[in-house]
């Protein structure tokens, strides 16, 4: 799991320095920000984000809108988990930051991603069962 550090390594306070990143700096930063990208579609890790107060420090704050190009289609085909560009879109408001503190909302919020998977995996599978029925001839004629 991506720990957050209160701050950065020496190495890539060179590297900002300098103004260039080695590739495997480069990598390595790929990396850390697609893992904690998606960390948000987590609710639960929201709800700790929230309750350890990340989401009232202004910098932590623009990192988040700095993380806003995932949403490009050439980052976002790494996605494993595209619902966190939902809730990266959420984190940007600050009513939404206050409300994610609750153990509740978190709580729901998960119970309705759960029911939105369960509606999807069904639909989706009566959708691929229309199409191979359509495709299949009927054998029993």
């Amino acid at each position: 799991m991506f720990r957050l550090q209160q701050t950065p390594p020496e190495s890539s306070v060179k590297s900002s320095m300098s103004g260039r990143e080695t590739e495997d700096q480069q990598r390595l930063r790929f990396q850390v920000e697609l893992e904690f990208v998606q960390s948000f579609a987590n609710p639960n890790y929201l709800n700790f984000l929230a309750q350890r107060g990340y989401f009232k420090d202004p910098s932590f704050i623009n990192y988040i809108k700095y993380l806003q190009y995932w949403k490009e289609p050439n980052y976002a085909k790494y996605l494993k988990y595209p619902m966190c560009l939902h809730f990266l879109d959420l984190l940007q408001y600050e009513h939404f930051r206050k409300e994610v503190v609750s153990s509740q909302c978190s709580r729901f919020i998960e119970d309705q991603q759960l029911l939105h998977w369960q509606h999807y995996t069904r639909k989706r599978v009566k959708l691929l069962q229309n199409q191979i029925d359509k495709h299949i001839p009927n054998e029993t004629k």
